[in-house]
């Protein structure tokens, strides 16, 4: 909105099918669930959907739309290695020149998204790797996990708390927490 971003609207997409190692999929699976969200919420549409990627990126896009019936959506994609715009209908790319304003803000918009989504695939890695650490723990289930988490805020807070402040847990005795103590320093 008047060339600056708009955070309350941006989106995460955990993707759920097949697409975790196809882009094309994953481009049509984010695209359909994001725009189906909008038109069933009655949610305005932007003007314009910036794909990251090239030709084959954009139509995966435009496919999604049209299975959606929303083939009025206006989309746009942006390759990185030449900074290469693909618009649908246009057979050849647009190069705009590296100091144009238009080519300055596409460029900002996908490194944004960029930024975005790297953020958000960092901390769903550590999350996984906090649950599978504490689930490996005999006598650790989800429950548990949970409640160490809430109670000393990361992994780091567990592996710093003492005996006695595990034991204090619900569902916790001391030998429990002397078992999660060693497990987490030992790895055993």
């Amino acid at each position: 909105e008047a060339g600056r971003p708009r955070k309350s609207e941006y989106r995460k997409f955990k993707i759920e099918g097949p697409g975790q190692q196809d882009d094309f999929a994953a481009i049509q699976e984010v695209v359909t669930r994001y725009l189906t969200r909008r038109r069933d919420e009655d949610l305005p549409i932007p003007d314009l959907i910036l794909i990251d990627g090239g030709k084959g990126q954009l139509n995966a896009a435009l496919e999604a739309a049209e299975q959606l019936g929303l083939g009025e959506v206006q989309f746009a994609s942006l390759a990185k290695r030449e900074e290469e715009v693909f618009l649908p209908g246009r057979p050849d790319c647009l190069r705009l020149s590296r100091r144009s304003p238009s080519l300055r803000l596409l460029q900002r918009i996908r490194d944004e998204a960029h930024r975005f989504g790297l953020a958000y695939n960092r901390k769903r890695r550590t999350q996984r790797t906090i649950t599978s650490e504490l689930l490996n723990i005999p006598g650790v289930g989800p429950r548990r996990r949970r409640l160490l988490l809430e109670r000393f805020g990361s992994l780091a807070g567990v592996k710093s708390a003492s005996v006695s402040e595990l034991a204090t847990v619900p569902g916790f005795s001391t030998r429990l927490a002397e078992r999660v103590l060693q497990h987490l320093q030992t790895g055993v």
